[in-house]
């Protein structure tokens, strides 16, 4: 139902090394946190977390990542995020 794009969040994952990835999903997505997770940490060497607070878009980043030690955050969201028409 959802194009989450697991190969690309590998491929970012790889290309920057990261070795400790939190995930943010909106409550709907939550669902698919086991399959994102399991994918992440199969095919890359990085320990992937799920972030289990309410996630209310692109500006809500969680605060404290460098205390927790995670190299990257990957943020999921419902709706395509991109510009349909040139202004």
């Amino acid at each position: 139902m959802y194009k989450l794009e697991i190969e690309k969040v590998i491929e970012e994952i790889k290309q920057r090394k990261a070795t400790q990835v939190l995930i943010q999903l909106p409550d709907g997505l939550k669902p698919k946190a086991n399959v994102i997770i399991d994918s992440i940490e199969s095919k890359t060497d990085a320990k992937a977390f799920l972030w289990l607070t309410d996630c209310f878009g692109a500006c809500d980043l969680p605060l404290g990542l460098d205390i927790l030690k995670i190299d990257l955050m990957i943020q999921f969201g419902h709706n395509r995020y991109w510009k349909d028409k040139e202004w």
